[in-house]
Order: C-alpha cells, then sequence, then structure tokens
C-alpha cells in the first residue's frame, strides 16, 4: 500500500478502526510530500470553511513566523514548496490565525519506575484525526504526534523535554499561532521545562490552551497560554480541559472536565500512592477514557511521553506501541475505538460545539 493510503480512504469519513503511521524523515522531503497529498483536500476545506477572506494574508504569515519562530521559517518554506507553492497551502502550513477547534484530552505527570513520565490521552473527532507520529530533525531531532501536517500535539525531543496539550476550556479567540505550532517550536528550541514556559510567555495563540511541560530531571510546569490574557505558569501535576475555573460551562458538561480533573487527583492522592502502571491504567478506563465514538468523538490514544528515553509509548485497550528517536520504527498499526455497550449519549452534543462560533 502507498504511503498515507489509508489516510486518503479514511481522512473525512467515521468508522472506529484507525490506522497510525509513523514515519521517520530528517528533513521535509517524499514522506512528508505523501502525507500533504493524502490530506491536503481535508485541510485545504478545513482552512477556508468561513471562506478565503476570514484567513490572513501570505504576507502577514510569513512576517508572524519571521517575529515569532524566526527558526522554524527555513522549514516552512522547504514545506511550501513540497507543496506545490500555493498561497493557500503556504498560508494553512503557517498556522498564524488559523480556524478554531477544541478538543477534550487529560494530562499528568509523573515520576515513575522508569523515571519522569508525562501521561495523557487526546480525546477528539477521529473524523478528523490525521493519526502521524512523525519523527523529524528540523531544527533538532523530535517525534510526536502530528497535527496539522507539522505541528504536534505532544512530542519529546533529544534535549530531554516533553510537552503535551489540553483545550484550555474558553471560547474567547484572538491572533495568534495554532497551538501546534507552538508545541513543535518549542520542542524544536527548547531543552528545559522553564525555558519552555519562557517561551510560552511570550508566543501569541489564536486560542486557550494548557501546555504540561517536562524535562529529563523531573521538573514539571502547566502553563495557561489564552489569547485574551497573559499566559500563567504553575507547578501543577494535572490538567484537563479548564484553566483556573470553568468558564464555558457547555463545554464543561460536555467533556466532564471538573470529573476526570477530580479523579486524577484523587488517583494522586492515595496513600499508598498508586504506582505509574495503575495511574497509566486509569488513562483506558472511565471517567478518562471517552467511549463515544458513534457520536463522533472519543479518546483516540494514551501516550506515555518518557523525556529520559527521549520516548513515547503509545497505549490503546488492546494494543501498544512504542517510539524512541534512538529507535523509531515506520510503519502501520490499525486499532479499533469501540463504543462502550449501554453509554448513553453525550449530555451536550460534541457537535454543537464545532466549530466555535460565540
Amino acid at each position: 500500500m502507498p504511503l498515507f493510503e489509508g489516510l486518503r480512504r479514511r481522512f473525512g469519513s467515521g468508522g472506529e478502526a484507525i490506522t497510525f503511521h509513523a514515519y521517520h524523515e530528517i528533513d521535509p522531503g517524499p514522506r512528508w510530500q505523501a502525507l500533504f497529498e493524502a490530506t491536503w483536500p481535508a485541510y485545504h476545506e478545513w482552512f477556508l470553511r468561513e471562506g478565503d477572506a476570514a484567513r490572513p494574508s501570505y504576507l502577514h504569515c510569513r512576517r508572524a513566523l519571521r517575529e515569532h519562530m524566526p527558526e522554524l521559517v527555513p522549514t516552512w518554506e522547504a514545506l511550501v514548496e513540497l507543496a506545490g507553492g500555493g498561497d493557500a497551502a503556504a498560508r494553512m502550513l503557517s498556522l498564524w490565525c488559523p480556524p478554531r477547534f477544541i478538543a477534550g484530552c487529560s494530562q499528568v505527570t509523573l515520576r515513575g519506575s522508569r523515571g519522569p513520565a508525562l501521561v495523557r490521552n487526546y480525546d477528539y473527532a477521529p473524523s478528523q484525526f490525521e493519526g502521524v507520529i512523525a519523527s523529524t530533525g528540523y531544527v533538532r531531532r523530535v517525534a510526536g504526534s502530528s497535527d496539522c501536517l507539522w505541528g504536534l500535539l505532544d512530542g519529546v525531543n533529544d534535549a530531554g523535554l516533553a510537552a503535551s496539550l489540553t483545550f484550555g476550556g474558553r471560547p474567547e479567540h484572538g491572533e495568534g499561532f495554532g497551538i501546534a505550532l507552538v508545541l513543535r517550536y518549542l520542542l524544536e528550541t527548547c531543552e528545559t521545562a522553564a525555558q519552555a514556559a519562557g517561551v510560552l510567555e511570550r508566543l501569541p495563540v489564536h486560542f486557550s490552551y494548557n501546555v504540561m511541560l517536562l524535562d529529563d530531571t523531573g521538573h514539571g510546569l502547566l502553563t495557561y497560554v489564552r489569547p485574551d490574557r497573559p499566559a500563567l505558569t504553575q507547578p501543577q501535576r494535572v490538567a484537563t480541559n479548564h484553566q483556573e475555573s470553568i468558564e464555558w460551562h457547555a463545554y464543561a458538561e460536555a467533556t466532564h472536565t471538573q470529573e476526570r480533573e477530580t479523579h486524577l487527583r484523587e488517583l494522586l492522592a492515595e496513600d499508598p500512592p498508586p504506582d505509574e502502571e495503575q495511574v497509566i491504567g486509569a488513562f483506558l478506563h472511565e471517567p478518562l477514557y471517552g467511549h463515544h465514538f458513534d457520536q463522533g468523538f472519543g479518546t483516540l490514544y494514551t501516550a506515555v511521553l518518557r523525556p529520559e528515553q527521549r520516548g513515547i509509548e503509545y497505549r490503546w485497550p488492546e494494543a501498544s506501541w512504542e517510539q524512541r528517536l534512538d529507535s523509531f520504527e515506520e510503519g502501520e498499526r490499525t486499532v479499533m475505538l469501540r463504543p462502550r455497550a449501554g453509554g448513553g449519549r453525550l449530555r451536550v452534543p460534541w457537535r454543537a460545539l464545532q466549530p466555535v462560533e460565540v
């Protein structure tokens, strides 16, 4: 089967089976180009869903990258060339003021038997998910879960820094970058959690997110980024889908963000404390794990990011796949996303929150 052929068949459709594709490519080349060709029709539709005039011009996008992320400009230019040099592709790949999108997600930092670990669930619509794990060397060696063709949902770098994101549960939006490219930038340019938090405090973002940072010393930080307020960094171990308080109540009800946070805090506070496997196992069960795949939303994977090992372990209820920077495995894994029998319906329809136009 040609590279990413499964993405072309599945992208934009529902269904319970997702094929995860892993690829290694130090500099942008034929593998990334194949990913672009497989997904660009869907991304093009998404990028222009509010009309061309709603998106910033090429000159604005280039200026924003040069001002805020100059280290990534050569890679962006190479990607644009591989994409055919088109205006829409160049603007979309800048991820400057993209369309808004929201997810669920839970995350926690641990010091387990194998050293520091950042554990997270990614909760999203299966039909809108790339399902791609990328190992690259654009500025430095980075591996993680791809989004928006070269952004990252989570990942680790060769300096021993791990990062992941959850949506921040606020409807406000503004001028800034999409969070997937922000995570890519952190992992390409930072070595410690403190350094990455400092970068987050200066970067403009277009929506609210909670970024968890963990380095190989075990130092962990949580930064709330938002377009209308200064970023806030705290030494928190847990994040779900709100920030200092619940501000968007319909979203909080739909995603059970408060219940998931409470569950994680109570789990970590147990005496004796749970071991690493107990915490990871909790991410594969309710209330952290979402089963509403038949309604277009659920937990697509659990990732255990290990900065000491420079690796990520992907887990599902019936499968796992471990990747490391020094022994990255290209290939495919198909996993079944099974709705829970008799699980009922979401209290607030997920699609009613997508896209966010408030």
